[in-house]
């Protein structure tokens, strides 16, 4: 036994939640969604969050303003298990609203942390989603709680709104602006005042946000299928570091930080962007599909079939069976009606649960030399599990590939990693990990061949393209909450561990 992992290969005892689809995957960040101007704005506010339904599943909240008040509607589940409803539509009038699809990074799930947060201002309302993580909240928290603020939520979001309220500045955007300069980390934000929709995004891009427009409305969202759903236009990224006003004389662009190289988030392109979106002008699915293909260049085994593990899988799996000419096959089969969680019987039924999810396609493996390609690997229980599914449904070798770099360090930036010492590649060799799995062979994308995917001849160490931390150790920003010591520092902690 090692750091909490079992050894043995095809162990089942290691499973946490085996009823619980997303047990052994990094988790959504959020979702966020805006509109200025539009006679129908909350409902193009909720057809955009079921668009980005897939970066949060917790909770999903809309804030909408008539020209007079306010008007908030939030639920925790699904967007469409709520916001279909005519009736709740109706409940939040007028041309202007923000959303937000949650999945906690920091606060419970519960309805008070539910986003947007709203406060009533000397300088009138404010409304704010936020899709990222601030790695200085607890300490701005605690600050703010000693000058006399009372917090209603345990939600990071809520600092921003203190901050604001605390600021001296007459006008709401430079109190905005002024609590951007306090805070550290990873965020878009989308904001609501009475005359204004403001978006903004962190120092080094990390977290995505776009502009787009409909009926010469603007829009504020975080990714461009939310922007396809209602038929709007793209017309460009949020730059790092920029703070967009829209109102009615239009959009005006400031930028209140130094300028700095931009960082975006890697794991748009490997998991949690949709794959028919675009990011930072590049489509998502034919990224995926070229990380297959650098994948199947680097570690193609001799094999009879190439098989995804679906849905994130499909793309590289498609891309990894171009590039070697192996066929590529549906041999698993998800079913799609699989909630979050599920009773939990007797352990007997328990080791089953797997299948309530993925199902093997015997046609398709059984005498086979198969290649399973999936996104990427985090505890490994799930893996382990599908490994032996295809070994029960006859598969004569099982290969297991994964097209992003092994995950060594936990997320800060709005991202649920685990701690390290339960992330599989953190706490065994290679050889470790496919002898936990089960797997007849076990690779990785290398990060240079991430890289390459995207464009690039390799990753620029000295300058790195991406925040690609969970693989490399490299933290862009400080980490105040979680470490007194600075970015270069913990990299080079990394480097020695």
């Amino acid at each position: 036994m090692t750091d909490g992992f079992s050894a043995r290969p095809g162990a089942l005892d290691v499973v946490e939640d085996i009823f619980d689809p997303y047990a052994d995957r990094l988790r959504e960040e959020c979702g966020v969604f805006g509109v200025f101007g539009h006679p129908e704005a909350a409902a193009l506010t909720a057809l955009g969050l079921h668009a980005l339904q897939h970066r949060g599943q917790e909770a999903a909240g809309i804030v909408s303003y008539d020209g007079d008040r306010f008007h908030a509607e939030k639920r925790l589940g699904l967007v469409g298990d709520h916001f279909s409803d005519g009736k709740i539509i109706a409940r939040l009038p007028g041309r202007s609203a923000i959303g937000h699809n949650r999945y906690s990074t920091t606060g419970e799930t519960i309805l008070r942390n539910v986003q947007p947060l709203f406060a009533e201002l000397d300088a009138g309302g404010l409304a704010v989603a936020h899709n990222g993580n601030l790695t200085n909240a607890m300490t701005l928290r605690r600050e703010l709680i000693r000058a006399g603020a009372i917090c209603q939520s345990t939600s990071d979001t809520e600092v921003i709104l203190h901050l604001v309220a605390h600021s001296r500045r007459p006008r709401i955007i430079d109190r905005f602006v002024n609590a951007l300069r306090e805070i550290e980390g990873a965020y878009a934000l989308v904001a609501l005042s009475t005359k204004k929709l403001v978006g903004a995004r962190d120092p080094l891009g990390i977290r995505p946000l776009i502009l787009g427009e409909l009926d010469g409305c603007h829009i504020l969202t975080s990714e461009t299928c939310a922007l396809d759903i209602i038929g709007a236009k793209y017309v460009r990224d949020i730059e790092n570091g920029e703070v967009v006003i829209i109102s009615e004389d239009g959009v005006q662009s400031l930028r209140p930080f130094p300028p700095q190289p931009m960082r975006p988030c890697v794991f748009e392109f490997v998991y949690f962007a949709r794959p028919d979106s675009v990011v930072q002008g590049q489509s998502v699915y034919e990224v995926r599909k070229r990380m297959g293909m650098e994948l199947a260049r680097e570690s193609c085994p001799d094999a009879d079939v190439i098989v995804p593990i679906p849905d994130s899988g499909v793309p590289a799996a498609i891309g990894f069976s171009r590039e070697s000419g192996i066929p590529f096959e549906l041999g698993i089969i998800r079913n799609h009606y699989v909630g979050r969680t599920f009773i939990q019987p007797t352990q007997g039924v328990r080791e089953l649960g797997v299948r309530m999810k993925h199902s093997a396609n015997r046609s398709q493996v059984e005498g086979k030399r198969v290649v399973l390609v999936d996104d990427s690997l985090v505890r490994g229980t799930t893996s382990l599990k599908i490994v032996k599914m295809m070994r029960d449904a006859g598969a004569k070798e099982v290969h297991f590939r994964l097209a992003c770099p092994p995950i060594m360090h936990s997320d800060f930036y709005g991202i649920d990693t685990p701690e390290r010492n339960k992330l599989l590649a953190a706490t065994h060799t290679l050889e470790q990990m496919r002898e936990f799995i089960g797997a007849d062979s076990l690779a990785f994308l290398s990060v240079d061949g991430l890289y390459r995917a995207m464009g690039y001849e390799a990753r620029d160490a000295a300058h790195p393209q991406f925040s690609d931390h969970c693989f490399t150790g490299d933290y862009p920003t400080a980490l105040t909450d979680y470490s007194g010591e600075t970015p270069r520092q913990l990299s080079l902690i990394a480097e020695a561990s």
